[in-house]
């Protein structure tokens, strides 16, 4: 980019700090973005609905956990046994109530499980997020896909 002076001599603008800020805008969006992938597990393999649908908005507070087998669940990074569930709830349940009023009763927990998982696996985990002292839940299934059919005259 030229600039034009008055005098007969011609300057140049230094792009480069302009750019070095580009690049550090586009790292700083980078880390702070919010995958929403981010507390999806890959072990954990999803049953399919005909009834699932994606949630109409983000849900608030959500606490997410994957149930992965009959004896072990993963709540935020840590593996613990479903009877352990109960000390890790009560740590974020007592964490919201810190936050402000009304926050541990908007906290929503998404249970999302594997699909061989028994049905009487996640009821239990349920009680026990009821028994801390949440009242919000969301299960998470595997949408299926519609198979549309064309019949034709022959």
């Amino acid at each position: 980019m030229r600039w034009a002076k008055t005098s007969t001599k011609i300057q140049e603008a230094d792009m480069t700090p302009m750019i070095d800020m580009v690049f550090q805008l586009i790292a700083f969006f980078m880390v702070v973005i919010n995958f929403s992938e981010a507390d999806q597990n890959q072990r954990v393999h999803l049953p399919s609905s005909e009834l699932a649908k994606p949630p109409d908005a983000p849900a608030e507070s959500p606490i997410t956990i994957n149930v992965i087998s009959e004896e072990v669940a993963i709540i935020g990074a840590q593996e613990v046994p479903i009877a352990g569930l109960t000390r890790l709830l009560t740590l974020e349940h007592q964490v919201l109530v810190r936050k402000g009023e009304g926050k541990a009763r908007e906290a929503t927990i998404i249970i999302r499980a594997d699909g061989s998982t028994e049905h009487g696996v996640v009821q239990q985990v349920i009680q026990i997020c009821q028994q801390v002292g949440f009242e919000k839940f969301a299960l998470r299934a595997k949408q299926q896909e519609l198979v549309t059919t064309r019949l034709t005259d022959t």
